[in-house]
């Protein structure tokens, strides 16, 4: 990270930033072209989880290169000033890389939807039924690197 000032390393934050969002940004390599597409999320024991159609152009891409770079942004205000140069924006992110793989267990697959349920309402408990769990993908993100930083704002 060249802006060391701005660098995150407290875990306890990173995680924060993870729990309180709603959205991440995934970009994957189609044949060394990038593809960035934007997806609720859940953030469980340090995994992400996504659903998605049982198929698409992401799933296609995943099947070939299941590297994957993800972005959470949050606390985004934009500061303002009478010269342009001076304007600024306040914020905090994360980018992760790991590897993204299609969940194929039924038992992961409700934990995925679970996570996601979860990062929407902070309720657990849900219930699904056998066809809706059928009827959508589940994928999860391993993460293994994580960089954040924040404005200095």
């Amino acid at each position: 990270m060249r802006r060391r000032d701005r660098e995150i390393n407290d875990k306890s934050i990173i995680e924060e930033i993870f729990k309180s969002n709603y959205i991440c940004r995934i970009a994957l390599s189609d044949n060394n072209l990038p593809y960035i597409i934007p997806m609720d999320y859940g953030y469980h024991d340090k995994k992400i989880y996504l659903h998605t159609a049982r198929e698409g152009k992401k799933l296609d891409i995943i099947k070939k290169n299941n590297n994957v770079c993800i972005e959470i942004s949050d606390s985004i205000e934009l500061i303002k000033d009478k010269i342009a140069c001076r304007f600024d924006t306040k914020y905090r992110s994360i980018i992760a890389t790991g590897k993204i793989y299609i969940v194929n267990s039924i038992e992961e697959k409700i934990i995925g939807l679970k996570a996601i349920m979860y990062q929407h309402t902070k309720q657990w408990d849900w219930e699904f039924d056998p066809k809706d769990i059928n009827r959508v993908m589940v994928l999860r993100i391993d993460i293994e690197q994580i960089s954040a930083k924040k404005s200095n704002l």
